[in-house]
């Protein structure tokens, strides 16, 4: 705990106190010898509190069939512990909601939310029969006490540390990273300072870590309010599913409630927190019903899932990109040296696993090194794009074009025997040749050599790296045989293709 902090607390002038009214009513109430006139006449000496006393007992919130004309009647009709809640809840609200208000500090959020789960609390605890509904009530209500103190002591400081949270649930420990304790600590030093009895001091302190409460009643207590406060999050904070989902649950386990149940019980308290909020002059605006909340959350959730989706293909458009940018030569678009590799090694494993036959074409451009020299690089690169263009029109899907190195390029060729490799590496040959590649102010003759080298029972290769060097050797025999031809490797002699003969 700062305790640096807590000094400054004790030190504030503003500190919010407890108003006098509610101080007497609670030592009254706590006294051995309760005298029900005394209390009556005590309250009655204040006729504003009074008069919102008597209008609340003769409202819906209690569904009163009889009317109740005084104190001394709410006192035996409602109990004192009802006339207690309200007591307390009315001047605090009253105190609390008129001090100077510091900027950066969301009121109206804080007492939209106070308000929303003070309900929730109460109709919670009916749901279950808890018996101090009243008590549910009002700590609820004060749960978050202790951000109001934080807001006296701290002011813009406190507010910051609040703008950092995008929801209630997580500002307990953005608070405990900013400034060293939460608000759950301070309001357990507030209710000490107030003397408030434990039914409304630990679920002030334990609302935030519930299972810390040691004792079993005041722990299901605190668990319920804690509860509370995340049904108000579903009608005061952005709609979200997730928030619905997890308050669903949390009924499931603590309360026992079905799906059902629990979508009741949150309809209940949008449409009775309203008249609640009324009754205690605190401003909620026109207010949500849950199927409102419903719908926004499902209207919420399909954009957060087509946003998803966007940004799930967007991500796998990037990740294609990358893996192209990965696996292609940027000169030419083929695949590079690193991909050939890798593709060569895959198709000779299932070639040989499936007893198909696997060809590999190498093209090496002859004489490509006084194009460059005489013309310059930037034509030599596209004399390089053009063939390379021309080599991957003829790769059909299954197959694999790629720059091998400087002007050498291959084609793998999958399911695709000697003779078939020979003939489309004539075509490509051919293509090249019968074709100058068109650069600005000059026209460019190109030829190239090619080598062919497959695997097929004949020639029992035992590695890709053997038929990569059979292909190279092909590409050799085809250099010194006066370029511009296709040679096919066979084990006993490298010979030319019928059409290059």
């Amino acid at each position: 705990m700062n305790e640096q902090l807590i000094r400054r607390i004790t030190q504030c002038p503003n500190l919010p106190s407890l108003p006098a009214i509610a101080v007497q009513v609670l030592e009254l109430i706590q006294r051995a010898d309760i005298n029900l006139p005394e209390i009556a006449r005590l309250i009655s000496k204040d006729p504003a509190l009074a008069g919102k006393i008597l209008r609340t007992v003769n409202s819906s919130f209690y569904g009163r069939s009889q009317n109740v004309g005084t104190i001394s009647q709410a006192l035996v009709i409602l109990g004192l512990q009802s006339v207690k809640t309200l007591v307390l809840g009315f001047s605090l609200v009253t105190h609390l909601n008129t001090k100077e208000k510091n900027k950066g500090f969301d009121y109206l959020g804080y007492w939209r939310r106070s308000i929303y789960a003070a309900n929730a609390a109460r109709t919670l605890a009916a749901k279950v029969r808890i018996v101090q509904q009243e008590e549910a009530f009002l700590a609820a209500l004060l749960q978050d006490i202790g951000m109001l103190v934080l807001d006296r002591v701290l002011g813009a400081e406190y507010g910051q540390a609040c703008g950092t949270v995008a929801s209630h649930a997580d500002l307990a420990a953005a608070e405990t990273a900013a400034l060293g304790m939460n608000h759950a600590q301070v309001g357990e030093f507030l209710a000490k300072q107030w003397n408030l009895p434990p039914l409304l001091a630990v679920p002030i302190a334990g609302h935030v870590s519930p299972a810390d409460v040691t004792d079993p009643p005041l722990r299901k207590l605190t668990e319920l309010v804690a509860l509370a406060g995340r049904c108000a999050d579903i009608f005061v904070e952005p709609s979200s599913a997730s928030t619905i989902a997890a308050v669903r649950e949390r009924c499931k386990a603590l309360c026992k409630m079905s799906e059902g149940e629990c979508d009741a019980m949150l309809d209940a308290v949008g449409r009775s927190t309203k008249e609640v909020a009324n009754l205690f002059e605190i401003n909620i605006g026109a207010g949500l019903s849950f199927e409102d909340v419903l719908k926004r959350a499902n209207e919420a959730l399909v954009e957060i899932t087509l946003k998803s989706q966007q940004q799930a293909s967007s991500l796998r458009q990037q990740n294609q990109q990358l893996q192209r940018a990965a696996t292609t030569d940027p000169l030419t678009g083929l695949a590079n040296r690193g991909r050939f590799d890798q593709f060569l090694a895959e198709q000779f494993a299932l070639a040989r696993n499936e007893g198909k036959p696997l060809s590999l074409i190498l093209l090496d451009l002859d004489q490509f090194k006084s194009i460059n020299d005489r013309h310059g690089h930037p034509v030599g690169d596209q004399v390089l794009r053009a063939v390379a263009k021309l080599v991957g029109s003829v790769a059909r899907a299954t197959d694999l074009a790629a720059r091998y190195g400087g002007e050498e390029m291959a084609l793998v060729l999958p399911g695709t025997t000697r003779t078939t490799a020979a003939t489309i590496a004539e075509s490509i040959r051919h293509a090249v040749a019968a074709n100058p590649i068109v650069c600005p102010l000059v026209q460019v003759p190109v030829t190239a050599s090619f080598g062919v080298a497959s695997l097929d029972p004949s020639v029992p290769f035992n590695d890709p790296a053997q038929l990569l060097k059979a292909a190279d050797m092909a590409v050799y025999a085809a250099k010194h045989g006066g370029r511009n031809c296709v040679k096919v490797f066979s084990p006993k002699a490298t010979h030319v293709s019928p059409k290059a003969a």
